[in-house]
């Protein structure tokens, strides 16, 4: 049996003190994440981080900097997942777009709301991404090199 990372994106956006995050089923309960998700073949860093904002947020963003990669191997499925972690900022909602399957909703909360969301928060990486980014890690984009053959 082969082993196989899974390559992710999430997104930390902040607006007035408040951050985005997204109420979602996952393996059978509800939670909340960053807007995060798998990276399609083909598609860079960036593209994964604006795309899978507004699928699941319908948050048009631009992302500004990295603030760090993750590694997390999910209790749940035994998945291991390698994330890339983006603070994008928010360019314009738009309320016409039904949210990805599985999303309940989009919400703004402040960090102090969102650690107290406790076991309801997906996977740790939630919090450590915004404490991370609120420590100032932050890091420039072209740290990414996505070679084309």
């Amino acid at each position: 049996m082969s082993w196989y990372p899974h390559a992710t994106v999430a997104v930390i956006v902040e607006k007035e003190d408040k951050f985005l995050l997204v109420e979602e089923h996952s393996s059978g309960e509800i939670v909340f994440n960053q807007p995060a998700g798998h990276i399609d073949e083909g598609e860079s860093f960036i593209e994964a981080a604006r795309r899978e904002t507004l699928e699941e947020s319908a948050w048009h963003v631009e992302p500004k900097y990295l603030t760090g990669f993750y590694v997390y191997k999910s209790k749940n499925n035994n998945v291991t997942y390698h994330r890339a972690c983006f603070y994008a900022e928010a360019i314009k909602h738009d309320e016409s777009l039904a949210l990805d399957e599985g999303i309940i909703r989009a919400v703004w909360l402040t960090r102090d709301e969102i650690e107290a969301l406790g076991n309801r928060l997906r996977s740790p990486m939630v919090l450590k991404c915004i404490d991370d980014y609120l420590a100032g890690k932050r890091y420039p984009l072209d740290l990414i090199y996505e070679y084309e053959n």
